[in-house]
This record gives C-alpha cells, structure tokens and sequence, in this order.
C-alpha cells in the first residue's frame, strides 16, 4: 500500500504533520505507523494546540506530590501518611453517538486512571450538559447517559457523590459529559507509568481486545457531523463487573513489589501505553501483537495498536517476579499475557507472528517529546459586543415576585435533579457523608485517614460565554466556595476544557481567556491544577457549545466536627446575607430564561472579596457560630433560601429593608462572593465583629419558621408546595 499525503489526510493528519514524520522516521511510515502516529497526535493524546497555555496554569506546590501530567492522576498529600489521588475527563463524542456505553465507558476511564496509580476509587462526580429539555432528542440523550454512568458506577461499587446538570440549546448536537474520580493511596503504594530495565517483562492484563473503540482518540479529535454515526465503531463498550476485578486484582499485585511500572489502556490504546511509558523511562519495548489476547479474528497490527477495548492495563513487571504476578491474575480470572519486554533503544518495535510491523522512536510520539506543539491565533469573539451593549434598564423589573419565583425554580437548570441522582448508588462503600445531611460539596470519609474529602465540579458556562476569563475565575472561585462553605480547606484541582473547534480564532480566544482567568483564580486560593483533560471540536451545525472549562476541586476536612450542611436547622434562627447585594441580573437565570436575554454581562465578581468571604466563612465554622452555610448561585438569593429550607422543610421569613436595588436583582441576581447563613441570634455581634473585620458585608434579612414563608410581608405558599414544585418540574418533563 502505497502511503501519501491523502492517506494521513484520511486518517486525520495535516500534510506538514505527514511530512514531519518522514523527517523524525528518515523514511515513509507504513500504514501501521502512520496509524499510531494518527492516534499518538490526535488533539486527544497530544493537547496540540493547547499544550503551551496549560503549562501558564500553576502546576506545583501546596500539597502536589507529583508534577502536573506526570501520572495518570493528580496525587496530592493529605497528612496521615495518605495522598488523594483524583482527575475529571471527558467522554463527550462517544455519548452524542451512544450515550448509554459512551457515558459508562467514560466512567470507567476515569476510575483506571485512579487505580492504576495504586489509589482505591472512593467517589465519583459528574458534569453533564444536554440541550433543550422539551426537545425529544435530549430526553433520550440524558436518559442514555445517566442510565450508563448508574450502571457502570453502580456495579464497579464507587458511589457518585456529586455533579452538576445544565440544559442550554448550545448543547444539542454535542452533549458534554465530563467524569471525575477520587480515590486514596497509602504513602509508599503509588505506581507510576513508567518503564524500566533492559529485559523487564511487558505485561497485557484484563479483557482481551475487540475492534471497539478503534479510533477512538482521532474520532474525539473531530467535530460532530450528520456523517458521525459512521464512527460508532468508535465507541467502547464497557464491563463493570470485569473492572471490578481488574481494580482489586491491580491493588494486590502492587503489594507483591514485582510492578515496575503501570498504565491503563486508554486513549489510543496499545500505542499509547507503551509509547508514554517508555518515553517516560527512556526506553524502547519489543512488543508481540499476536500474543495480545483478542475476541475477534484475525486483528491487524494497527487494529491491536488503536484498539481502545476497555478495562485493560499494561504492567512492567520486575525479571524473576513473574509467577507471583501471574498468580494474582489468576486468581481474579483475568487474562495476564507477557507480551513482550523493556528495550534500552527508545524504540517500540512491534511485531506479529515474528514480522516487524512497525518500528517506532517512542519520544517521537508523545506529547513532551516529538508530538507538535501549536500557537494558534486568537480574536475577540464578535457577539461579545453584545453583550457589552446589554442595558439592564431595558428589562422591565418583577412585578410579582412569587410568580416569577414558581417559575424559577421549575427551570431544569435550577429545579432539583432528583430524577438524575436517585439512579446512582451513592452509599455503597458506606463512606458518603451528604446523603442526608447536604452540603454544598460532597463529603466523604476518606477510612483510615482520619479525615474526610470535600468535592465538587462546577461551571457556569452562561458566565464564561458572556466573559472567558472572568466566567473561569467564577468556576474556580464557585468550587471552593462549595468546600469552604462545606467545612473544607480547598487543596488542588482537576480540569476539563470543553471548547469548540481550536481552529477558529473566536473559540480560541475563548479557551486562551479561560486558562488565564483559572489561573489566576487557582493561584489566588493555593489550589493548583494537578492535570485534567482538553476536549476540543464540540461543535454544533449552528456554532461551537459555551466554553465550558469544568472544574473538579478537592479539599480536606480535617475534623468531622466542623463539617457544615447547607439546610436550616431550627425555627428562631437568624437568616444573615454575607457578601454585597449588588444591581446585577448579567448572565442570570432569570435574565436569560424567563427574561429572554441572550447576551448579557457575566455577573459581578472581584477575586480579593471572594477570597476574604472565604476567609470569613472559615473563621465562622471553625468558631462555631453558624448552624447552615449556603453559597448564592444559579437563581439568586431566592433560590437559595428555598435550598437550604427543603431539607427539614422549614421555611423562612425574610425582607430586602427597603433596598434600593432593582427586585428582580436583589432576590434573582447572581452576584458573586454571597453566602446565606444560619445562626442563634446571639452569636450575632461576634458575626458582625468578624464580617466588618475583614471588609464583607453583613445583614440579617429574617429569621428560620416551621415552614411558612413569608417574604417582605407577603405570605406565600408553604414549603410543602414549594418543595414538591421543585422536585418534580424535570420528571414531568420526561413523564
């Protein structure tokens, strides 16, 4: 077969790429190499185009027990002699083709990265974006999606802890569907993905390999078109069950000492793990394909090579440690095949049945090493003048504030995602702390550490259309609020960026804008970025989705007893509003859906005032002076009384005082850095002291009742109403 430039083109390869490759080669690759090369370079594997920007983000310090990208996982120190090891991921185009094994699968990627560091999975988060709810095709899409990552998560037996859930038109084509894991690691247990000594076995662990999947890194670096139901062979199918296996049969071999070094099969398969790997040690593998164990016939090379199969692993096992490996494997059932060894050439010579198929320089193939790095130009998007000309006095102010209420709270961005969660398994392994008792992060007992987690995912990304850089600090800033408002101290964070086509200067402007403001964020709250995931090309026929950088935080409780939930605890108690109260609807739910406006300002926000109410909120737990703790977000003040009043289904009394502000703005708007409290009206003047002491604004608006609600004087329904409301406006959508 002859190899041209129309052969790289087909498989995804720019004409300078292909001639770049001759020049690394000295020669023509032949179709199996220009296959791995194809895979190797994908946007997936190789963060082309995005790779100079992410190394502007903090990437050491604080508690970093490993650089950024060096493992599959970030892994951070959370005393005790323990490290927290977690990453978010997306599986975007899988699951707009096949959203049940596209989001299961993605869930299943994401706990290898965990365990093959050597960590045990404890929890798992989502965050999903579909498009319009009434739509037919996003009904089916979120039912897909949310039935494979309950199956996948429900019967690997991590518990899902957490996520979040938006409905924007945006997202119609191209559903977002980012999975994060969190797991812990004893000091001394971490593996790292290396290879190692001349001669070391190479190991192939778990499922055998099929053709699904075959492509998977070149389909996720391509936009979605009427042509990519094509591509489904591109989409894995996934095994819980076997995963299980492969999880606990992973950690007890680490315990043997033979690992020298381990990966998961993920992205581009094969290739992948022995081309990052041996680069990683500086070495070469020899590798027999036909030795890798398949369910399909007659394999090619480059099928084997690209083949992303799930629930596999590849292991450097230690020379004369082999019969202990093999025995663990064996007793778990899975397949354990020595398929070739460590080289000290740099090469990956891979044969089938005694023939050399390809013959590749592993530093060549990877991102650090040969792949290309790109510096792509940028342009302020065009609509963003729009938004700057948003006049707030052309919206006509509420006039009655319980019936745009009603209507607030049944938008599916805002109303409760009951339906969604009550389908994942969030007890198993009996360490989830916010079942019952709600904060606004996730809280899990990390056993045996003496200690618990604290984590969330968040992006608005409404904010970060209307304002890149701004919209990402929002997201940062969002997520550690959570975990200071949960009790936590925030430590790191795990990052997905999903953007559109990185060839249009607009939404590059728009992924250069976002690493910048998290950056800046991440900086400010000590929380650097330990790795993450690019998604480029999430494309729509219309346009690029919202720019959507997701951010995956973790923080550390370090005693249970300063833990804070989010709901009000008895009737008497204060209702205090930290932070300002500002005349500001920008990029709010109430502008965008009940009002129309598509284009509006990001709302207010300034990075020192965040940091000092998080300094505050702090203080007030550690002190012991609130009972509830409840940032504002999506839906303004309103929105969030009535969160934190369904819980134990109390209900509040409260009052604006004569504000001056707009009413739509001072109950609806989505201002940044506010937090609603709840406390016993004598620890009132100790707020106050504490609030004026580091420059936060403090108002008590009203006071915790039995469940009526009450709001400046007007009675409303009870919380009954409200609740039921509340909690079913998304089922009665699916009904």
């Amino acid at each position: 077969m002859e190899i041209t430039v129309k052969t790289a083109q087909q498989l995804r390869l720019t004409e300078e790429e292909f001639e770049s490759i001759k020049v690394k080669l000295g020669r023509t690759p032949n179709f199996t190499e220009l296959c791995a090369f194809s895979g190797m370079w994908s946007e997936h594997c190789s963060y082309k185009n995005s790779i100079k920007w992410l190394k502007t983000l903090p990437r050491d310090g604080g508690r970093m027990l490993v650089a950024a990208g060096e493992e599959n996982a970030g892994l951070m120190d959370i005393g005790n002699d323990y490290g927290v090891v977690f990453k978010i991921e997306s599986h975007n185009h899988p699951s707009a083709l096949e959203p049940f094994q596209g989001a299961a699968t993605g869930v299943g990627g994401i706990q290898r990265d965990i365990f093959t560091m050597g960590a045990r999975p404890i929890a798992s988060l989502n965050s999903l974006r579909f498009g319009n709810l009434d739509d037919n095709k996003t009904k089916g899409l979120l039912a897909g999606v949310v039935h494979g990552i309950g199956h996948y998560g429900n019967c690997f037996g991590v518990p899902t802890v957490g996520g979040e859930l938006y409905f924007e038109d945006c997202y119609h084509t191209n559903p977002l569907v980012n999975a994060m894991s969190v797991g812990i690691v004893k000091a001394g247990k971490t593996v790292s993905a290396i290879a190692l000594g001349e001669g070391n076995p190479v190991f192939f662990v778990g499922s055998a390999t099929g053709k699904d999947g075959i492509g998977g890194a070149s389909f996720a670096s391509a936009e979605i078109t009427a042509d990519s139901v094509e591509d489904l062979p591109a989409v894995q199918v996934g095994d819980p069950f076997q995963e299980k296996k492969l999880l606990e049969a992973c950690l007890e071999v680490i315990e043997t000492g033979g690992v020298v070094g381990m990966q998961d099969m993920g992205a581009a398969g094969i290739i992948c793990s022995t081309a990052e790997m041996s680069a990683k040690g500086q070495v070469g593998m020899r590798i027999d394909l036909d030795k890798v164990p398949t369910r399909q016939q007659n394999m090619k090379a480059w099928e084997l090579l690209l083949s992303e199969s799930q629930e596999r692993m590849l292991m450097v096992v230690e020379k004369g440690k082999e019969a202990q490996v093999l025995a663990v494997f064996e007793k778990w059932d899975l397949s354990c095949s020595n398929i070739g060894e460590v080289t000290t050439d740099g090469l990956l010579n891979f044969y089938m049945h005694g023939e050399l198929e390809a013959s590749l320089p592993a530093y060549e193939l990877v991102l650090g090493g040969g792949a290309p790095q790109y510096t792509r130009e940028y342009t302020a998007p065009a609509y963003l003048s729009k938004v700057n000309a948003f006049d707030m006095n052309t919206v006509t102010d509420i006039s009655n504030l319980q019936d745009t209420v009603k209507q607030m709270v049944q938008i599916p961005n805002i109303a409760s995602k009951r339906w969604v969660y009550t389908q994942y398994d969030s007890m198993v392994g009996a360490a989830n702390a916010s079942t019952n008792a709600p904060s606004d992060a996730s809280i899990v007992v990390a056993k045996g550490t003496g200690k618990a987690l604290a984590m969330t995912v968040d992006c608005n990304s409404k904010y970060v259309f209307a304002n890149p850089y701004q919209g990402a600090m929002i997201a940062v800033a969002e997520a550690a609020r959570n975990i200071v408002c949960s009790g936590g101290t925030p430590i790191g964070v795990t990052n997905c960026l999903n953007f559109g086509n990185p060839y249009d200067p607009e939404v590059y402007y728009q992924f250069v804008k976002s690493v910048e403001g998290m950056g800046a964020a991440c900086r400010k709250f000590n929380t650097p970025v330990t790795g993450g995931n690019v998604s480029f090309y999430n494309q729509n026929p219309d346009g690029p989705v919202y720019p959507t950088p997701t951010i995956g935080m973790v923080g550390i409780i370090e005693d249970m007893q300063l833990r804070m939930t989010l709901d009000f605890k008895n009737a008497g108690d204060a209702i205090v509003l930290l932070g300002t109260q500002r005349n500001d609807i920008g990029s709010s739910e109430y502008v965008n859906k009940i009002k129309g406006v598509t284009h509006s300002p990001a709302p207010y926000f300034d990075l020192e005032e965040e940091f000092a109410l998080h300094e505050l909120i702090t203080s007030l737990i550690k002190e012991h002076k609130i009972k509830s703790a409840h940032d504002i977000s999506e839906g303004g003040l309103m929105v969030t009384l009535l969160e934190s009043a369904f819980i134990n289904n109390k209900g509040f009394e409260v009052n604006s005082n004569g504000s001056d502000i707009r009413t739509d703005a001072y109950w609806l708007g989505e201002a940044q850095s506010r937090v609603v409290v709840s406390c016993d009206a004598e620890n009132m003047k100790a707020i106050e002291a504490l609030s004026n002491k580091l420059g936060i604004a403090c108002n008590v608006i009203g006071k915790v009742t039995d469940g009526s609600i009450k709001v400046n004087n007007e009675k409303w329904d009870s919380i009954a109403i409200w609740k039921n409301s509340y909690d079913t406006a998304i089922e009665k959508k699916l009904a």
